[in-house]
């Protein structure tokens, strides 16, 4: 549908009040929920006043049609980070999460969560959804039965809330996790998958919830979703999972046994794009703190693409291969290899051109190990042996 003019649009908001005819009111609403798709009439619905009386046809008193469509136009609104403020400033939190409730039905529920999850992009929102009570009802959500509209905003939407330190704790505690993983099998659709492997990447931040995962069986089914002929759609976040999971030392073991060095080797490659690689050499990082894992790692090629890494890419990529190679150089045959793949005039280069301190640690201590540290380099002093005793550098990231 194109976009109206303003006078139009004008003339179709006032028909959401409460003052209006129904049936007037009931198309004026389905007519505003498909102009909120189209991202250029998204500003000017919010500038014609929607928000509030969207918000207003939430309430118990309207069908449980007019609450379809006015929590799908708050959904399409809050695509945009401006309408994230202004809808939550409108009260919809509280009435969108009763909308969750096992009273709504399926297409209701879909486009609350929705809502929800595009409100909690918001860092301010966060907090205010899960004050209001979200958190257990979007868990109960993706069970058996459901929709997978409604699994994918569940799961997308307790993602967008776990990147807070409280949330993971909230969300872990609430029973997700199970439920979680369940959405990473087979049967469910990419979307869903992708939503499921992103709310654990940030659970796993959290080192009480990176056992927990593990223990729901959701490292076997993560490796399954790099391997070849699996979406494109779904290696980042589940690269994203790994990365998390593997800085305890007990999953890097069930990781790596679990068959993710191969995979997260060939997705070093060119042909993949570099938020998939970034994870993908993070998870290589981690687990390379593992001194069998150095030589598997080592052995399944990983070395050549991640010093082709340090030459091209955004720096996120570079710091991510130089940490992986800076940990494989632990193992001396190791540093052989990777001098012998042309790291040294790579690592010298890259401390020379990123100002990112994590980037320049990186390259610093794996040329100290490769023994090629000299005042040309701009690399930390010290011997190899003496920096080999230093803890492998590991990180987590959010989605």
């Amino acid at each position: 549908m194109p976009p109206l003019p303003r006078r139009e649009l004008r003339k179709l908001v006032r028909k959401l009040g409460v003052a209006a005819r129904p049936a007037e009111q009931k198309n004026a609403l389905a007519t505003l929920a498909t102009l909120c798709r189209d991202a250029d009439s998204r500003s000017a619905i919010t500038a014609a006043g929607a928000i509030p009386d969207l918000v207003v046809l939430l309430g118990p008193v309207f069908s449980t049609g007019v609450h379809q469509d006015a929590a799908g136009a708050l959904l399409s609104l809050a695509m945009d980070d401006d309408n994230q403020v202004v809808i939550a400033d409108a009260g919809a939190i509280p009435s969108l999460v009763q909308l969750l409730g096992p009273a709504s039905p399926t297409d209701v529920q879909c486009n609350a969560a929705g809502a929800l999850m595009n409100l909690a992009g918001n860092d301010g929102n966060k907090a205010t959804v899960a004050a209001a009570g979200a958190i257990s009802l979007l868990v109960e959500l993706p069970g058996p039965g459901s929709s997978a509209g409604v699994q994918s905003h569940a799961a997308g939407a307790l993602m967008n809330l776990a990147v807070t330190t409280d949330n993971e704790v909230t969300i872990a505690a609430a029973g997700a996790t199970p439920p979680l993983v369940q959405l990473l099998g087979r049967g469910s659709p990419c979307g869903v998958q992708r939503e499921a492997a992103g709310a654990l990447t940030n659970l796993a931040a959290n080192d009480g919830n990176k056992v927990t995962i593990a223990a729901a069986g959701a490292i076997p089914l993560l490796v399954e979703l790099l391997m070849p002929g699996s979406s494109a759609d779904v290696h980042c976040p589940a690269a994203g999972a790994l990365m998390n999971l593997a800085v305890n030392t007990d999953n890097m073991v069930i990781i790596a046994a679990a068959g993710a060095i191969p995979p997260l080797v060939q997705l070093l490659g060119r042909g993949f794009p570099s938020e998939v690689q970034v994870e993908a050499a993070g998870v290589l990082k981690n687990l390379a703190a593992n001194a069998e894992n150095k030589v598997t790692i080592a052995a399944a090629g990983a070395i050549p693409p991640l010093v082709q890494l340090l030459g091209r890419g955004p720096d996120d990529v570079q710091r991510e291969a130089a940490g992986a190679l800076r940990n494989l150089a632990v193992n001396a045959e190791n540093a052989v290899t990777i001098s012998a793949a042309g790291a040294v005039s790579a690592l010298k280069k890259l401390l020379r051109s990123s100002s990112a301190v994590n980037t320049q640690w990186f390259a610093s201590q794996a040329l100290v190990l490769l023994g090629a540290c000299n005042d040309d380099s701009g690399a930390a002093t010290g011997t190899a042996e003496a920096n080999a005793e230093v803890q492998e550098g590991m990180g987590v990231m959010h989605i």
